[in-house]
């Protein structure tokens, strides 16, 4: 089983695929489009003082990978006897990690749109789930393996100290708005950009979101007078990034609006999906200096 499942799927559709796995007899699910491969377990070399979460490091084709045990990521027991675990092979966030599950079990093609937010109730801060999917009367949630990985590994993730690196910048009146799901990542962008002198950002929590506000817009002044850009992640719910982005690329009057796709899922392989869409410029998650500099080049 390998990613190209999850590239065949045309760009743009609002549709995804998970592979479903379990962990305790719990279903989860991971986009396919962060799944290398799902290989059996193998030996593992021990790492002292590593994270409580790392097993240990594997050689899978010359490159030496991390191995993630999700059972203690997750608070749960590991397996009474092992003999269906597996090996979750990923690639996001500009790395390889491994995850070890206890089953694989299916792969669904769904929408974002049938993709629940967790509740409030439920969803504390240290919370891993980003998703809920009601799929033939059961339940399966989406993981945030990226929180996994920087819970791991902190330098893996947002810091605004890479921004210093830039130089000193000048304030910009420029009007931002950014599609992301996560409060936490909200927060790394928003602490980012305004150091990188943009003030004017406004967030919202899906795709859908920011677009009912852009057609807002269109209503009351001119677009272009109040947004001068767009940056949107891929994974949300109700709508991802890649359908954000033809939305606004096939409009008449929105498609001239720049766009940045900011997303841990830009690799080498994917990176032509956002392309077909009509994405101005993509970045992969974390080098958000990256990101400045392409809205420093792209806003309006």
């Amino acid at each position: 089983m390998t990613s190209d499942y999850g590239i065949l799927l045309e760009s743009g559709t609002n549709e995804l695929e998970i592979v479903e796995f379990e962990v305790q007899n719990n279903k989860y699910g991971i986009n396919v489009m962060k799944v290398k491969e799902i290989i059996q377990p193998m030996p593992i070399t021990f790492i002292p003082h590593a994270h409580e979460h790392i097993e240990g490091i594997i050689q899978l084709r010359g490159e030496v990978l991390p191995v993630i045990d999700m059972a203690k990521a997750l608070g749960m027991p590991p397996s009474e006897n092992g003999s269906q675990d597996k090996y979750i092979v990923t690639e996001f966030n500009k790395q390889k990690v491994v995850f070890h599950v206890q089953n694989v079990t299916r792969i669904h093609r769904i929408s974002w749109d049938d993709i629940e937010k967790p509740s409030e109730m439920y969803q504390g801060g240290d919370n891993q789930i980003i998703g809920v999917i009601k799929i033939n009367g059961t339940m399966v949630l989406l993981i945030d393996f990226e929180k996994i990985v920087v819970d791991i590994n902190p330098h893996s993730g947002i810091h605004v100290e890479q921004i210093r690196s830039l130089g000193k910048r000048e304030r910009s009146e420029k009007q931002i708005i950014v599609a992301e799901d996560s409060p936490l990542l909200r927060k790394l962008i928003h602490d980012t950009l305004n150091e990188a002198g943009y003030e004017r950002v406004e967030f919202f929590e899906n795709g859908q979101l920011a677009y009912d506000y852009l057609e807002s817009t269109l209503e009351q002044e001119n677009t272009f007078e109040k947004v001068q850009l767009l940056v949107t992640d891929i994974e949300m719910p109700k709508m991802d990034g890649h359908h954000l982005t033809r939305r606004i690329k096939e409009h008449p009057i929105l498609k001239k609006m720049p766009v940045i796709i900011f997303s841990s899922l830009i690799t080498d392989e994917l990176r032509h999906k956002g392309a077909g869409v009509g994405a101005d410029a993509q970045v992969s998650k974390p080098e958000i200096a990256q990101l400045v500099e392409y809205i420093d080049e792209l806003a309006l």
